[in-house]
C-alpha cells in the first residue's frame, strides 16, 4: 500500500495506554500487508522502568524514545516498505518530530475513547509496564489532534475486528484516488 504521491505508507497508532494500539496497531498492518513495529519495544529500559513505578516521563524522557521511532520509520521507508508503528504520540510536537522522520509522509490513526473504557482496558491487562495510575498524566498531556493534517480519529468503543476496520476506512477516505488502486485498504 502507497500513499498519494507513490510512497510506501507509513502509520503510527497513537493514543493513550489501554487505547489499544498494539492490538489495533497489529490488525491494520495485517490488512494493509505491511510491517508492524512495537513503539514501546523501542524504549530505552529507563524509561520502562520509571512508568513501571508508576512515574511519568517527562519530554527529556521521550525525546530519544521519539527519535528511534522515527529512525525505524524512516529506515522502513528507505527500504520502500510500508509500516504500522504503536506510539502515543501525546504531544502534537511530538507528531510533528515524526512527520519530519518520514520525510512528511505519515499518517496517525488516533484511538479515542473515555477515561471509563480507558481505566477498565488498563486493570484488564496482564504483564504490562504501564500502571494504570498514570492514565491521568497521560490523558492531561494529550493533545487531541484535532485539525491535524493525515489523522484520523477511531472511537474504541468496538471490538478489535471492528476498530481495525473502521481505522482502514478512515485512511481510505484521507488518501487520494490515485492511491486507492487494487492495494487500496479493505480491498
Amino acid at each position: 500500500m502507497r500513499d498519494n504521491q507513490d510512497i510506501p505508507l507509513a502509520i503510527i497508532v497513537m493514543g493513550v495506554s489501554g487505547s489499544g494500539k498494539s492490538s489495533i496497531g497489529e490488525g491494520v498492518a495485517a490488512k494493509l500487508g505491511i510491517h508492524f513495529i512495537e513503539g514501546d519495544a523501542l524504549h530505552p529500559a529507563a524509561n520502562v522502568e520509571k512508568m513501571s513505578k508508576g512515574i511519568p516521563l517527562t519530554d527529556e524522557d521521550r525525546w530519544p524514545w521519539l527519535e528511534k521511532i522515527g529512525q525505524e520509520i524512516s529506515a522502513s521507508l528507505a527500504k520502500d516498505e510500508g509500516v504500522v508503528v504503536t506510539c502515543s504520540a501525546l504531544k502534537r510536537v511530538y507528531r510533528e518530530r515524526l512527520r519530519a522522520s518520514a520525510g512528511g509522509h505519515l499518517y496517525f490513526i488516533y484511538l479515542e475513547g473515555s477515561k471509563e473504557l480507558l481505566t477498565k482496558r488498563m486493570g484488564e491487562r496482564k504483564g504490562h509496564f504501564m500502571p494504570t495510575s498514570l492514565l491521568e498524566s497521560q490523558l492531561q498531556t494529550l493533545e487531541v489532534p484535532t485539525g491535524e493534517a493525515g489523522v484520523v480519529t477511531v472511537d474504541i468503543e468496538d471490538t478489535i475486528e471492528g476498530i481495525v476496520e473502521a481505522s482502514v476506512k478512515s485512511l481510505r477516505t484521507i488518501l487520494k484516488p490515485k492511491a486507492q488502486g487494487a492495494n487500496r485498504p479493505g480491498a
